[in-house]
């Protein structure tokens, strides 16, 4: 059990994390490496106070060798799912599960939009996780759409269980897949169905499914923590950047504008101080 989870190695997730472990809470941080974050690939920057004509590289090595001094806990995972426990929040990704006290979304911009019936199909007949979820289509017809090439993975592992699988790829290059598996390159346009998903449909058909997998780079909020509010795209928080859920805040991007690197870092701040006064508030409850 930690005190704190952060999802998001970024600016604002890093901030949040430095924060907490001055204040001795002990914290998990979920980030991708740190080469494919926006911030790395910015090729000049002047907005940053201190830090005249850098670049996002130089400046995202300097965040990452401060928090050097501080011990916590770093895992390169996707989280797909958050659930509300009754005082604290598991966490599950494809390796193993994890539980914290609070909860500090940092996950920054999503890449991708949701097609129309995703969300609402989530949990009934549509996930993220085709190995997780896999025994449950023992049997059925499934789809896997995916953007990147670890969704092959996935799909060779429902070929041995689903009684079909097709693979809808959006990314290029050579696929290494089971004989047994239906590959259709076109884009996904909506999920259907009635009390679950029963429809894929393509660009130019539609497939009768039982179970629809989306395997992307990350996973929007939305989709990782039901009943999260949002104004438009953005998470919606306060002053102390909480959310509508008691032990959840979030910072940076993923909160709306502006995207920048100061807005994020004094946000991620925030955010870190008011997880901090929420775990205190909590001891002194339970004395």
């Amino acid at each position: 059990m930690y005190d704190v989870a952060i999802i998001g190695g970024g600016p604002a997730g890093l901030s949040a994390a430095l924060n907490c472990r001055i204040r001795n809470k002990s914290v998990i941080l979920f980030a991708q490496d740190p080469k494919t974050t926006d911030l790395h690939k910015a090729a000049h920057m002047d907005n940053y106070l201190g830090f005249p004509d850098t670049d996002g590289a130089t400046l995202l090595d300097q965040f990452c060798q401060h928090l050097k001094n501080y011990e916590l806990t770093i895992k390169n995972e996707k989280i797909l799912e958050i659930y509300q426990m009754d005082d604290s929040f598991a966490l599950s990704s494809k390796k193993d599960a994890y539980n914290s006290k609070a909860l500090i979304l940092a996950t920054g911009l999503p890449k991708f939009r949701a097609i129309k019936g995703e969300e609402e199909f989530l949990g009934k007949g549509v996930g993220y996780c085709a190995t997780c979820d896999g025994p449950l289509f023992k049997g059925k017809k499934v789809a896997i759409v995916s953007t990147m090439d670890e969704g092959e993975k996935e799909a060779n592992f429902l070929a041995e269980l689903a009684e079909k699988v097709y693979y809808i790829p959006l990314y290029k290059g050579d696929l290494k897949l089971a004989e047994n598996i239906d590959i259709i390159r076109q884009k996904p346009q909506e999920v259907k169905g009635n009390l679950k998903a029963e429809y894929l449909v393509l660009e130019d058909q539609e497939l009768h499914v039982d179970g629809i997998f989306f395997l992307r780079e990350s996973v929007q909020p939305s989709q990782l923590i039901a009943g999260l509010e949002f104004d438009k795209k953005a998470i919606k928080v306060d002053r102390d950047m909480a959310t509508n859920i008691e032990g959840v805040y979030a910072a940076g991007d993923c909160t709306g504008k502006p995207l920048q690197v100061a807005k994020a870092v004094g946000e991620g701040q925030v955010a870190g101080l008011s997880a901090v006064s929420f775990l205190d508030g909590l001891k002194q409850k339970n004395k």
